[in-house]
């Protein structure tokens, strides 16, 4: 705040909100802050588009930066190697062959990069290598 960086400042108000919201809905149970930080990372990135669509740039502008400040307190996301390894990995486990497989494979990979890769990524792997 002192440094005078509305943008982080407003950032960082909504991740803190967000995770005490988080936490207040759990009620007692353990709450996910990766997922939590990745759900308002997709919302800005999705309302980004949306304002883009609709012809304001600026405010897609200011919801891609609040998405890029959240990105920084999530964890490193995986290279593509590293993601087409581990999914390779899952396909050699459960030997799925075709596309039809895709959600018993979806269903491990995801517990594996918890937090460290978009699903949209993750399922454009997949259908890669069931279908290639």
């Amino acid at each position: 705040m002192k440094a005078g960086e509305r943008d982080r400042v407003g950032a960082l108000r909504l991740i803190s909100s967000e995770l005490q919201r988080a936490h207040k809905d759990a009620a007692g149970r353990e709450v996910d802050e990766v997922a939590v930080l990745q759900r308002e990372r997709k919302r800005r990135l999705e309302a980004a588009d949306a304002y883009r669509d609709a012809g304001r740039t600026d405010l897609a502008e200011g919801e891609a930066r609040e998405a890029a400040m959240i990105e920084q307190y999530m964890p490193a996301q995986l290279s593509d190697d590293e993601l087409h390894e581990i999914v390779g990995d899952v396909v050699a486990e459960t030997g799925a062959a075709s596309p039809k497989e895709m959600g018993r494979v979806m269903s491990m990979v995801m517990p594996r990069v918890q937090g460290r890769a978009d699903g949209k990524r993750v399922s454009a792997v997949v259908k890669e290598l069931l279908t290639g």
